[in-house]
């Protein structure tokens, strides 16, 4: 894009020259006959032919040399080509003025009595050359610089746009990307907990069928509230401690003293909102890193503090045997977290105990 929109501009340059032209010359001074209108006329149309040569010759430039890496060459030529089509212009035009209001060429100078030539024995006064371009090179520089500002205003603004366009774009990639985890996350919820709860509920049914009914209501619970939450992206701390109790009643059952969990909320935070499945995937990634036996019981605490936030501290007592581990559960909270633009959770390990710090959040985010 190398033209810019300068109708306005050459509008109230041309006049404002005009202007100049006109007080220099003392055209205002004098009755406004029609020699004055005439002579008055001749100067528009001077500045106007003059106006539009510049501006013909910064465009061509610029259309012939837009890379960034010619813009010293760009410079240069336009400024050789435009100086010397600026001098020929003010003589052209000169000339035309001075034979429209005299009739003859005879005794035309441009600005001095320096020099002259000789056409077909008619002696036309013109001032030293090198006089002549360098007041063309001056007028040309004036005019360069107008334009040159003007094309730089406009690219400034055009690479600001791009670059806000740009962002835009990206920070639509990056939440597209984040939603595509997300919901693969979602997806990957451990199958083996169904499993050893389906295996947990085949003894009881044989053992304990009484039992066996809790069981089977607590596990409907569950994955009630896991086909729900995967359609939310909040839930009230009060349900997901609700849906936590479930969870932990099917884990208990299974390893009977080998877990303990304690929850310690204070009430002001139960309508204080989460990443739903955030204590649920903390509390199996306990289970699942950790021994859980009766001579060894793995503690679980949930608790809040003044600041807002939701600790979930679990002793550690890593399993001897490495467990598998593709880092679903803490990158799930921390995903969740990110796409929400809330403050990233503190993962931590310090006195035996490895903690997760969550901020809660105090309103809905839609």
């Amino acid at each position: 894009m190398n033209t810019i929109n300068d109708k306005w501009l050459r509008i109230v340059g041309i006049t404002l020259i005009l202007a100049f032209s006109i007080t220099g010359n003392g055209f205002h001074r004098q009755p406004l006959t029609g020699d004055i209108l005439l002579r008055i006329f001749i100067s528009l149309v001077s500045i106007t032919i003059t106006w539009h040569v510049i501006r013909a010759i910064v465009f061509h430039f610029r259309q012939k040399y837009f890379s960034r890496k010619d813009i010293w060459k760009r410079l240069l030529l336009t400024f050789l080509a435009g100086s010397v089509a600026t001098t020929v212009s003010l003589w052209v035009t000169g000339a035309i003025r001075y034979w429209v209001t005299h009739g003859t060429l005879l005794g035309y100078h441009s600005y001095g009595h320096t020099a002259s030539i000789t056409i077909n024995k008619a002696t036309i006064a013109l001032n030293l050359y090198g006089f002549d371009f360098v007041q063309a090179a001056v007028n040309f520089i004036f005019f360069q610089t107008i334009y040159e500002t003007l094309f730089f205003a406009r690219d400034s603004a055009l690479y600001q746009k791009k670059l806000r366009l740009a962002e835009k774009e990206q920070e639509k990639l990056r939440t597209a990307n984040l939603q595509s985890q997300l919901d693969a996350l979602k997806q990957q919820v451990n199958p083996h907990f169904l499993f050893n709860s389906l295996n947990v509920l085949d003894s009881l049914i044989e053992d304990d069928p009484k039992q066996a009914r809790v069981f089977l209501e607590e596990l409907s619970t569950v994955y009630r509230y896991l086909l729900r939450a995967n359609d939310q992206h909040l839930t009230e701390l009060g349900a997901e401690l609700d849906f936590i109790q479930s969870y932990y009643h099917l884990l208990k059952t299974r390893h009977g003293s080998g877990l303990t969990m304690n929850v310690t909320i204070d009430d002001r935070y139960q309508t204080y909102r989460l990443p739903p499945l955030t204590l649920q995937l903390l509390v199996e990634n306990a289970v699942k890193h950790n021994i859980v036996l009766p001579d060894q019981p793995l503690s679980i605490d949930i608790l809040t503090d003044a600041q807002s936030h939701l600790q979930v501290r679990n002793t550690i007592q890593r399993k001897t045997v490495r467990v598998a581990s593709n880092g679903v559960g803490l990158t799930n909270i921390l995903t969740k977290y990110q796409m929400l633009n809330q403050p990233k959770p503190i993962i931590q390990e310090t006195d035996g105990q490895f903690i997760v710090t969550l901020p809660l959040i105090a309103n809905s985010i839609e």
